[in-house]
């Protein structure tokens, strides 16, 4: 049976960050994340921060017993794109033009989480629809590790595109526009 995929209330967020920690722990404990405990309780803070940015949303999936199998999170982007994180590789990458065209202002989502034992159940498209569907004119898109193979699949699979092309050394980031954004044409 296929698990509840159910828009989350900033409220109730705080009441299913253990759940969270713990889907966060299985969902990136392989290559090329190498999730541990500390990674987990370091995102768990994290989240309590990202709550706070402007247009964040989340997604909450639950199975049949009850229990959370995934999550997601996203926000709308600032105007002004940022400097930290992955940003500046993603600037380089598309240039100002771009970068200001279809990500500011656009839905980003920052964690898509599916536990082990719930993938290939609809799950992970079912939370990035829920943090995508309001996206302004369609406008959403994410970033991921080239080095993610399962997770680069499944997002083409999805109708994502990606936009971005890996740096020789393998440890660039991959940018992707959702499907119902105006600049994911076929090239």
């Amino acid at each position: 049976m296929t698990p509840t995929v159910l828009p989350g209330r900033p409220v109730e967020l705080q009441t299913w960050l253990p759940a969270i920690r713990e889907v966060y722990r299985d969902a990136f404990s392989e290559p090329p994340w190498y999730a541990d405990d500390d990674k987990a309780d370091a995102y768990r803070s994290r989240l309590l921060a990202d709550a706070t940015r402007p247009g964040f949303r989340h997604a909450l999936a639950f199975d049949t017993d009850g229990s959370m199998v995934g999550f997601a999170t996203a926000w709308t982007t600032p105007e002004t794109f940022p400097t930290n994180r992955c940003y500046p590789q993603v600037h380089t990458a598309l240039g100002p033009v771009r970068t200001s065209a279809w990500l500011c202002g656009a839905i980003e989502v920052d964690e898509l989480a599916v536990a082990r034992r719930a993938r290939g159940r609809g799950v992970a498209r079912a939370l990035l629809d829920t943090v995508t569907a309001d996206a302004p004119d369609g406008r959403s898109w994410l970033l991921t590790s080239v080095r993610a193979t399962d997770a680069l699949r499944f997002y083409r699979r999805a109708g994502w595109r990606q936009v971005t092309h890996p740096a020789p050394d393998g440890r660039s980031v991959a940018v992707f526009l959702g499907p119902r954004h105006p600049a994911n044409t076929p090239h």
